[in-house]
């Protein structure tokens, strides 16, 4: 294998051992991994929304700061794609197959099935339902994802450290990123990025198993989602050897302009007036129940607390699962920009369209329950979709374009993933070779399928929470890494001390002294 690591092979050795025991052991591996999950969302609970809350005080601390103006890269650097672009590729790649797996099942779920206030089936149940998917969906998974990039994105582009998670740790363990402990801390990030990519592309292919089911009868099955997960392999295959610039650019653009169009037909054909009015409540009722469902950990009510543990917990895990994957990929595309720019496109831009997303779509599903269309709650969560997309005109049409959506969401995360992986297994190079992209597509493919068959949405569930926990601890690190580089960097730059004019000089070089800076 072309520049191979040591980091590469111990991966690769370590998730064979998972792939087989999934293949093997099936039964054996989903009760350990249930074990192992009940115990880290009942005794990491507290900490999961304390370090999600931290995340969020330093993106927004950062944005509002003098520091904001320090560049991601040197003065010269200019940004490699235009803002559209940009923020086209880093939210297909941040959350593109959730919003479209969740984005009926998760509103109708809270008002129908398990509300997070025990409000089922209530006025008040389509509040809570439609403010809590705008949380979960919200500035917390943003900053989650804006955190890790930022501290990539700035010790790549403006320290010239290589673009390895080890190395934004050299301002707290020194020499030691080089060695044993700095190649430990990169195994973690791979396993944790492969499980969260391959999580999502086993929930990508139960949702197109789904719509096919729901319209043609097709069997949910592992067999056919093992087909779907390898024809679309072969598809994102094709993408990822065409480089950043050509596949992954082109299908960002691609899923933005389709998402886009299903977006506008549900919202004009929907409940539009109804869509607004609530869009407009639940807006009101995020901002002023922020901090509340910030903390909220329901310690006295058992009830709410498994719920808390079954979504919250859950999504914070996904998204630090996550974070290695979106987070290298974000500071990748990201060179150029200063903190500021950075924040607002990572935290704002994404938040303010998923919260549009998911409340066409989630009310289009509570419309159509209420109004008696059709029981979307009864469906399963991978064919709710298709269930709301029935009762528009050119239902099956519709479907069937949503269908293409997914499948292109499904091939830009497979692809970005593969092209992460071979960043973070090939010493952090900008442009990972042909054969290790091919590999780990491979290998996501078949991590996928494993994960199903011990188990379906749970074994994904359950995997996910179970390899967010360990890499949680050394995001704190490098939040904790970016800052007191930061800090030494305002100083001697004179950030804050100085007039507003010589201020807007700032950033001209990564360090040096400040004659040359300024």
């Amino acid at each position: 294998m072309k520049n191979a690591t040591t980091v590469f092979y111990v991966s690769i050795i370590l998730l064979a051992g998972l792939v087989f025991m999934g293949i093997a052991t099936p039964t054996s591996l989903e009760k350990v991994t249930s074990s192992i999950q009940g115990v880290i969302t009942e005794s990491f609970g507290w900490y999961y929304l304390l370090l999600v809350s931290l995340f969020v005080f330093v993106c927004f601390y950062l944005l509002v700061s003098p520091i904001g103006r320090i560049k991601l890269g040197k003065q010269e650097d200019k940004p490699e794609f235009s803002r559209p672009t940009w923020l086209a590729m880093l939210f297909s790649a941040g959350v593109g197959i959730g919003l479209m797996f969740y984005g009926t099942y998760e509103p109708i779920s809270h008002y129908m099935i398990s509300s997070p206030t025990g409000q089922e089936g209530t006025d008040q149940g389509i509040k809570d339902a439609m403010r809590f998917t705008f949380f979960h969906y919200g500035i917390h998974a943003w900053a989650i994802y804006g955190s890790i990039a930022m501290v990539l994105a700035y010790f790549t582009f403006r320290k010239g450290e290589l673009s390895l998670i080890s190395r934004t740790l050299r301002p707290l363990i020194g020499n030691h990123a080089d060695g044993a402990v700095g190649k430990a801390i990169d195994v973690i990030a791979v396993i944790s990025t492969v499980m969260g990519v391959a999580t999502s592309l086993g929930f990508g292919a139960m949702q197109i198993n789904g719509g096919l089911s729901y319209l043609f009868d097709i069997p949910s099955t592992l067999t056919t989602q093992t087909v779907i997960i390898l024809v679309v392999t072969v598809l994102f295959m094709i993408s990822a050897l065409t480089g950043l610039s050509k596949g992954i650019k082109i299908l960002s653009n691609l899923n933005m302009g389709l998402s886009a169009v299903l977006l506008m037909i549900v919202f004009i054909l929907g409940p539009t007036l109804f869509t607004l009015n609530l869009f407009t409540d639940t807006l009101g009722a995020y901002m002023q129940n922020f901090i509340n469902m910030s903390f909220r950990i329901a310690p006295l009510n058992e009830e709410g607390r498994s719920w808390i543990n079954g979504w919250t917990i859950f999504y914070w895990a996904w998204w630090i699962a996550w974070a290695p994957f979106v987070g290298v990929f974000i500071a990748r595309v990201s060179k150029g920009r200063t903190i500021r720019e950075f924040v607002v496109g990572v935290l704002l831009v994404p938040t303010l369209i998923g919260f549009i997303w998911f409340i066409t779509f989630g009310s289009a599903a509570i419309f159509t329950e209420t109004s008696g269309l059709l029981s979307i709650s009864s469906l399963a969560p991978e064919e709710s979709l298709f269930g709301v997309l029935e009762g528009f005109p050119f239902g099956m049409a519709l479907s069937l374009f949503a269908i293409l959506i997914i499948v292109t969401f499904f091939v830009t995360s497979a692809d970005s993933g593969t092209f992460v992986l071979g960043m973070m297994t090939t010493n952090g190079s900008l442009n990972p070779s042909t054969s290790i992209k091919a590999t780990w597509g491979v290998f996501l493919s078949v991590t996928a399928v494993a994960l199903l068959y011990s188990g379906g949405l749970q074994a994904l569930q359950n995997t996910m929470i179970i390899a967010a926990l360990p890499f949680s601890f050394i995001m704190v690190l490098m939040v904790a890494s970016l800052l007191k580089s930061l800090k030494r960097e305002a100083n001697e730059l004179g950030l804050g001390q100085l007039s507003n004019d010589r201020k807007k000089m700032v950033g001209k070089q990564s360090t040096g002294d400040v004659k040359k800076a300024i």
